[in-house]
């Protein structure tokens, strides 16, 4: 484009139309009738007995048929016309002001740099933080919205499921619409919680967040689309746990989660569902109801508490105490736990199978939460290359050799990861722990200028700046959907992380890895591919408790209290 149009013109030149011309607009119009149309059908179930061409490259059955007179004359004077069929209204959400809110604001809240909290209430608690960045017409919005009852037991997290699908099938029109004039929607659900997030151009947002909720308090979905859409979730949950890595991904949080519904009893129970239980069921997800929400952009306060106030006039109903609301607690795994779970791949044509071997380390924990953090992430930044140049270059164990923490509602843990076609999981499991049992010499060996290197390097990423908007706003809304609300978290990790040595580092990978240490505590999830045998296992359970019945293993152990 910078070839053919001037600069003020380089982004829209090839669509922007400067000239009205009727008489050319009418007289392309008048090529479109019935006389000037083909039709193509394309179908796999055409009648036998037709006469049949064929194409010759590729050998495909075609016919050609004249269109009848009779249609012809139906087409030109057709009964009536679809409604439908009329060119769309004007798009509302066309923006039209671009001004930038930060030129206005004073000083003082130019300055912030995180969000505050403008609404804290039964029903609803805002968060809000002006740009003051990237000073862009644009702004986020994110909304969390606990829903009564929706995450109680199998059967109410399945009737969510259906009724968050039923909705995004019917916003789908007016979502298009927004979308072209670049204001998107994202709908999602998290246990009990609607997931609702608007962006873009900041100027019409709150007309298309007002639609939205409207339909989501009134609509009732239709026989029809509840069909349709009850077979879309039918086919995704038979899909589920397909890809070997994410089906053990899967298998960790069934055993971490205390509350974790398995896919094969969701879909048990969906099968017997019909459109009247979830009309019965919806009065009661929507009666009661808490909105966590962040607005960060081109928005004022003022605009920012108008638009909690949409929320506050459309949902007009009791808010929902936070001891109704879900929050998920993680299993507190036994001193010196060395745990195991055995499942076969869930395609029979698999043949990766995967281990992966998770150490449960601790909670966050007040002032300890950062330099927590920095040590595991130290670590991770530390061993992410031996441990793939040793495992995956030099023993070729598998094309997928990974190490990285894992954050379970915010529980720290530590992760080795391996998928291969070649070797069983125990194999797999063996070389992990012959690797980790060599980390004691391999960071002894480590220099201090290595190690600077390697303390320095994590504390520039963490320093970094964000390079969107976007980027910003999803760093905030994690910490206020994890309920820890440490804007700064990353900055005060860089701190701590001045004040960490390399003997820190060990001492951590001592407590936490080494099987000898009473705070090692240890979940490997062993997925067999079809080409193994996963009798073998049974072999090689001597020093490890196999999980066999998972009901009774979480009925007798302790979980940690809930932060999120």
């Amino acid at each position: 484009n910078l070839l053919i149009y001037p600069a003020e013109h380089v982004i829209y030149g090839e669509y922007m139309y400067e000239v009205w011309d009727e008489e050319m607009i009418k007289h392309l119009l008048g090529f479109f009738m019935p006389e000037n149309m083909r039709i193509d059908v394309v179908s796999k179930s055409f009648a036998k007995s037709q006469d049949f061409h064929y194409e010759p490259w590729f050998g495909s059955r075609y016919t050609e048929e004249d269109i009848s007179p009779s249609l012809m004359e139906l087409w030109r004077n057709p009964p009536e016309i679809d409604v439908s069929l009329q060119l769309p209204s004007q798009n509302e959400f066309i923006p039209t002001d671009f001004s930038i809110r930060a030129n206005d604001i004073s000083n003082d809240l130019v300055t912030v740099t995180s969000p505050t909290c403008i609404i804290d209430e039964p029903l609803i608690r805002f968060w809000y933080k002006l740009d003051n960045t990237f000073k862009l017409p644009r702004a986020n919005t994110y909304f969390r919205i606990n829903l009564k009852g929706g995450y109680d037991n199998v059967k109410n997290c399945i009737l969510t499921e259906l009724f968050i699908h039923l909705l995004k099938d019917e916003l789908n029109e007016i979502i298009y619409q927004a979308s072209v004039a670049k204001l998107e929607t994202s709908v999602s659900i998290f246990s009990d919680k609607l997931e609702l997030k608007v962006y873009g151009f900041n100027d019409k947002l709150p007309v298309l967040l007002s639609k939205i909720l409207a339909i989501a308090k009134s609509f009732l979905p239709s026989d029809d689309r509840f069909k349709v859409i009850k077979e879309d979730v039918v086919r995704t949950l038979k899909n589920t746990n397909m890809k070997p890595l994410s089906h053990s991904s899967y298998l960790r949080l069934q055993v971490l989660c205390q509350s974790f519904y398995d896919v094969d009893e969701k879909l048990s129970i969906l099968h017997g569902l019909s459109l009247a239980d979830l009309m019965a069921f919806i009065p009661e997800l929507r009666s009661q109801l808490y909105i966590e929400g962040l607005c960060h952009g081109n928005l004022s306060q003022e605009e920012a508490i108008h638009i909690s106030n949409i929320f506050k006039s459309i949902f007009s109903v009791q808010p929902l105490p936070i001891e109704m609301r879900h929050q998920e607690c993680v299993i507190c795994l036994p001193s010196g736990a060395n745990l195991v779970r055995n499942v076969s791949v869930k395609n029979k044509c698999e043949t990766n199978s995967v281990i992966e071997l998770y150490f449960q380390i601790e909670q966050e924990k007040g002032m300890e939460l950062t330099r927590l953090k920095a040590l595991i992430d130290l670590f991770d930044e530390i061993l992410e290359e031996p441990f793939f140049n040793q495992l995956r270059t030099k023993e070729q164990l598998g094309y997928v050799v990974e190490c990285s923490p894992r954050v379970t509602y915010r529980v720290f843990g530590f992760c080795f990861c391996i998928q291969s076609s070649k070797y069983n999981p125990i194999y797999l499991q063996e070389r992990i722990d012959n690797f980790i049992s060599g980390l004691d010499e391999l960071l002894e060996g480590l220099d201090d200028e290595s190690f600077e290197n390697y303390r320095s390097g994590l504390m520039a990423k963490l320093l970094e700046k964000d390079p969107s908007l976007t980027y910003e706003s999803n760093r905030f809304w994690n910490q206020i959907t994890d309920k820890r609300y440490m804007f700064d978290q990353s900055q005060k990790e860089a701190e701590d992380l001045k004040s960490i040595k390399k003997n820190d580092v060990i001492s951590w990978y001592k407590t936490y890895l080494q099987q000898w240490s009473p705070k090692c505590r240890r979940l490997a999830v062993r997925v067999w591919g079809c080409n193994t045998n996963i009798k073998e296992s049974e072999k090689h359970s001597k020093s490890a408790l196999v999980i066999k019945d998972l009901t009774a293993f979480k009925l007798s152990s302790e979980f940690y209290q809930s932060l999120c």
